[in-house]
Parts: structure tokens; sequence; C-alpha cells
């Protein structure tokens, strides 16, 4: 596209041809040498929204994109894109023929799918259900989708991202199968433009197996109990039992827009935001916390965006609200006195114990120092980047939030295909001595976290 063009048009463009990326350059034609161009992702699109979205819509493409553009010969072998793509911690790069003249842009998850051919199989049957029973047929491919990807040897945290990708598309179709039978029962369209949220792990992008719901609803305009928020307690409604008839279960601590707690307008989000930064007990922000991993699935993700925008907004301002959140923390100590694991049938909570404190730490210390990530990862490596705590102890989570995802993924699929119930919980003796060793002391290191994130509120 040119790079005059507006950006309002470049995104409808893009939802248009489905894309989730754009060349940019000055005489927008698709002839020219690769250095003439830049790209404009969904990902830069979201990041320029959030950070001004009043100016976003009008300004002209060009100025938002990202220039030099990173390339690759047509002809060069898939693993060179998937090496360079790790490397450069890129996600798009375009593709060019042997003149130097792109012809295409290649995606992550286009590199992705094309190792894992099962998950195209699973997206696409999702996008295209027609009721729950169909979205719960297509949600039981997922064990088989992980177990491949598993044996391809790819990094446990793209895979725990692709089951988050595949959770919020199954909710994106759920929100819209859901309000189908709104209209069909005679409830009218929305009163008026709204957002469905997914929340925690899966708006982070790090679901595991057997996830539940976390989910939410931001709204234009209303009043609790109003007509609106009445319409969408129902639409809330119909989301949940649609959901858990596709094979996600209702969330035991109620984390659902059918529940009023989780739904409202963005005054009243806004208002609810206000009341949080003010408490003053850990226990009085249960399930505030993973509000800051949101993730818009379906709807006006502008509405999203101004919401997100002002809970982060607000977090960062006040150190008592963060250094609450990080207070949360409280994992318990799961040696024995001779220093070994203590264990319930031969297993361990490696989420209680390992993860949890991880994402804690991450996530705490990113509302605390203004950093708008969502997924552990980046923030981890924007609090290395920003010199916030000591690298090794950073690197160290890095490695273990890796390595804890990898073993929980692992168990995970063997129980399924065994014929066991999935927990969080994984079996030590199955592991080798080296894995033991390093997992002990990760968890032993992690042990230390709460007093890591209260030394780091004011570095």
């Amino acid at each position: 596209v040119k790079s005059t063009k507006p950006t309002r048009q470049v995104i409808d463009l893009m939802v248009k041809r489905k894309i989730s990326s754009v060349l940019v350059s000055d005489g927008g034609t698709p002839d020219r040498p690769i250095e003439e161009y830049g790209i404009v992702t969904e990902r830069d699109l979201l990041r320029r929204i959030s950070s001004d979205a009043e100016r976003t819509f009008d300004m002209p493409v060009g100025s938002i994109a990202t220039r030099p553009l990173i390339s690759i010969r047509a002809a060069a072998f898939a693993y060179r894109a998937i090496g360079r793509m790790d490397r450069l911690k890129v996600r798009h790069l375009a593709v060019r023929d042997d003149e130097g003249v792109p012809v295409g842009v290649l995606s992550a998850r286009d590199l992705l799918r094309l190792r894992a051919a099962a998950a195209i199989d699973l997206d696409d049957t999702i996008e295209h259900a027609k009721d729950a029973a169909e979205l719960a047929a297509t949600w039981s491919m997922l064990p088989g989708v992980v177990r491949s990807l598993i044996g391809e040897a790819i990094d446990p945290r793209v895979v725990a991202e692709i089951i988050s990708d595949e959770l919020c598309s199954l909710t994106r179709r759920a929100a819209v199968l859901a309000e189908q039978q709104m209209q069909i029962e005679g409830h009218g369209p929305p009163p008026c433009v709204y957002a469905v949220l997914v929340l925690g792990s899966g708006g982070r992008g790090e679901s595991l197996m057997a996830p539940d719901q976390d989910n939410a609803i931001v709204f234009a305009d209303g009043e609790p109990g109003g007509a609106e928020d009445s319409w969408f307690k129902n639409l809330g409604t119909k989301l949940a039992d649609m959901l858990d008839a596709s094979g996600v279960p209702y969330c035991k601590g109620g984390v659902m827009a059918a529940n009023a707690a989780f739904r409202g307008s963005l005054g009243t989000w806004k208002g609810r935001v206000e009341d949080w930064v003010r408490r003053l007990r850990p226990e009085d922000l249960l399930n505030v916390d993973i509000v800051y991993d949101l993730r818009p699935v379906h709807g006006d993700t502008t509405l999203a965006a101004q919401f997100i925008e002002y809970a982060y907004d607000r977090g960062h301002a006040e150190p008592v609200f963060a250094k609450l959140l990080g207070e949360q923390m409280t994992t318990g100590n799961p040696f024995t006195v001779f220093g070994g694991f203590q264990l319930e049938n031969g297993r361990l909570d490696i989420k209680k114990y390992g993860l949890f404190p991880i994402v804690v730490t991450a996530r705490t210390l990113a509302i605390r120092h203004g950093i708008r990530e969502r997924s552990t990862r980046a923030r981890l490596e924007k609090l290395i980047a920003q010199d916030i705590g000591g690298e090794r102890d950073m690197k160290a989570m890095l490695a273990g939030h890796s390595m804890l995802i990898g073993l929980l993924l692992a168990q995970q699929t063997h129980d399924i295909y065994a014929g066991i119930p999935v927990s969080n919980r994984i079996e030590i003796n199955a592991l080798t001595r080296e894995q033991q060793s390093e997992l002990k002391s990760l968890i032993k290191r992690l042990q230390s976290a709460p007093d890591l994130v209260r030394d780091l509120m004011f570095a």
C-alpha cells in the first residue's frame, strides 16, 4: 500500500483480506527493490491504537511502518526463516525474489503450520463451526495437535501460544454464535459496541492443556443492572454455556462475563480500576491481576485498548497497588526437611511452585514499571532490557518458564492419552536426574521471588 494511505483504510483492507501485515512504500506498487518498503503488522497497529487511539486512524500508514524491512530469499529453506525470526525476534519476514523484489510476506504462524499440519484443520474448523457440537468436535483435536508440535521439538512456549490462539479462536467463534442466538430469540442486536476479552493464561499466550474459561466483556455505554448490562449478561451466559458444551469448562472462580464482576461499560470498568488501586489488602484483589493479561478476541478492539491502557496507567501510578499484587505470591514450601520434594502420589504441582511465582513477578513488575506487554516472556525480556533486576535472575526465570511449560505440556499430553485426569502436577520419578536437579534448583531460587519483587518496586 502507499505510505500516504490513511491507517483506517489499511485496517479495513487487512480485515477484509484476513492478513496480519502489509508492505508499505512511497509508490504503493509491488515491483520496487526491497529496500524501498517498510512493514506494518497487526501488532504495530494495536500498540499504536493503545497509545494514541484518537489520532492513529487518520495517520498516514507510512508513519507507523517499521524500517528497514527484514527479508529472506524465496529459495531459502524454511528452517532458515525460522532461525532468522527467532534470532531477530520478529514474527514477519518479507520474501524477495532473485532480483530483490518482494513477492510476499511469511509469518511465524505460517511456519508453525508448515511443521504441524493438524493445526490448520483445527483453526479452519473452529472458524466455520455452526454450533457447540461442532466446536466440541474440533476442540477434541487439540491433544493430537499438541502432541504433534511437541514431537517436532518446537519451543514449549510457542506450543502454549498456539493452544492459546486456538482457545481465543474458540471463544471468538462461541461469541459470534451466542450473539446469533440472542437475535434468533428476539433479544435484538447488541445495544452498543463491545469487546469479548480472554484473561489470564489465554490472554498471555501461555495456555496449557484443558484450560477453563477466563473471560470478560467491556461495552461502550450503560450502567450496572441497566438495559445494556442485561443484554450483555444474557450474552455472557450463552457464551459460557457454549464454551462449556464445547469442552472448555466453567471457571471455578467465576471469572466469566456471565458474572457481574466481569462485565461492564468502559466507565464501569474504569471505576473498578479506581477501586482496585485504593485497596489496602492483597486478599481484596482476588482475580484482579489476570485482567492485566487481557486479549480482545471479538468485537471492538479499540474499546478493549482504551480499557487496558487506563488500567495500566492507574496501576503504574499507584505503587501500593503493584506491591499488593506481588504479595499474592504465597506458594508455601515444597521441600522436606531433608531437601527433597514433598510429593502427593508421586507428583508435584509445578504450576503452584514454579510457574505462578514467575508469572506474578513478571506481571507485577511490568505494571509497576509501565511495561505494556502481555506475555511473561516479553515482560521479562523488557525488564532485562530496562536493566530492572539482576540480569542473571531474570534470565533464570526466562529459562525456567520455558522448562516448566515444557514439563507440564509433556505430562499433560501423556496423561490425556493414558486416561488420567489432567492437572498441574508432574510425576517426578519420570524425570531424568538432570531434570530433577534443574527443577529443584529453579524452585529453590523462586522461593525468594517475593523478596525480589519488593526490592524492585522502586528500581
